[in-house]
């Protein structure tokens, strides 16, 4: 099992930091991947995935673990991890 771990800094309230990562959910969403919040943390559920965000004071971090489905299918646990990071850089910036 691979697992994927980016953090981000911000500098806005968690309130508006979780609002900012939508772009981030709509992406995957695409993978048929959702996040189930709880206050201000939140799981990643989706077939082969598994995971979850949080957002701090002053931070997002999200893990991604791919589980042997993800593997089978071929996802790429480097090109996942550029592509959250690149959704991440693009919502907490501004």
């Amino acid at each position: 099992m691979s697992t994927i771990k980016v953090k981000k800094s911000h500098s806005f309230s968690k309130d508006e930091a979780k609002t900012r990562l939508a772009s981030f959910e709509e992406m995957i969403g695409k993978y048929g991947v959702k996040l189930v919040w709880s206050g201000h943390r939140a799981d990643l559920k989706g077939t082969g995935v598994s995971g979850g965000a949080v957002v701090s004071d002053d931070s997002v971090e999200i893990t991604v673990k791919l589980g042997l489905l993800a593997k089978a299918a071929g996802v790429d646990p480097k090109r996942l991890q550029g592509s959250i990071e690149k959704r991440l850089n693009e919502a907490m910036e501004g």
